[in-house]
Parts: C-alpha cells; sequence; structure tokens
C-alpha cells in the first residue's frame, strides 16, 4: 500500500500564504500523477493542480496566479504553495497520487486531508 501524509494547513489572513507538503510512502515503484483537490462544505471536491508525468502541470483557473504545485522526486513528495489567499479558498486539501507499486501493481491513494482556513 501507498499512504499519503499531508501536513501545512492551518488559519491565515486573507492575502497570507500557506505551503502544504504530502509525502508518499510505502512499496513505489513510479508515480505518475501527484496532485491536490479541495471540498469546501456543500460541495464537491474540486483539482486544485496536479503534476502529471505525461503532460506536466495542471491548475484550476481559480488558482492560477496564486499557487504553485511542485515536486521533489527523491523524496516522493509534493508541495502546495499558496499565495495571495482568498476567503474562497477555505477548505479541507486533500493530496492524492497514482502511479505503480510494482510492475504489475498500480495504486492510487489519497491523503487524509488537511483543513485550510483563510479569515480575518
Amino acid at each position: 500500500q501507498v499512504q499519503l501524509v499531508e501536513s501545512g494547513g492551518g488559519l491565515v489572513q486573507p492575502g497570507g500564504s500557506l505551503r502544504l507538503s504530502c509525502a508518499a510512502s510505502g512499496s513505489i515503484l513510479r508515480i505518475n500523477a501527484m496532485g491536490w483537490h479541495r471540498q469546501a462544505p456543500g460541495k464537491q471536491r474540486e483539482l486544485v493542480a496536479v503534476i502529471r508525468k505525461l503532460d506536466g502541470t495542471i491548475y484550476a483557473d481559480s488558482v492560477k496566479g496564486r499557487f504553485t504545485i511542485s515536486r521533489d522526486n527523491t523524496k516522493n513528495t509534493v508541495y502546495l504553495q499558496m499565495n495571495s489567499l482568498k476567503p474562497e479558498d477555505s477548505a479541507v486539501y486533500y493530496c492524492n497520487a497514482d502511479g505503480a507499486a510494482t510492475w504489475d501493481t498500480p495504486f492510487g491513494s489519497w491523503g487524509q486531508g488537511t483543513q485550510v482556513t483563510v479569515s480575518s
């Protein structure tokens, strides 16, 4: 199994910044994609940003120019730098990853989520 552990959430004022981290551990042969989704109360989970091996990085329109996703392949870790935060960015942020655990065993995993609250 592949486990994802997130950290870095919290309370921040509008206009502030936070950096989320997500580390993958377990049986990992290859990671094809790592990224972040978020879910606000009463809303569906939505993609925030993802790094894909085949086609690079993708961002939701609502975060373009404010959020930056990056990845450290040596640590199987993905980061989300969030700047100019707005109250509407408040949500539980979930890390996810997919790839291969062994040559014939794919995996797809989600983290437990970390709360981000943007409020004055």
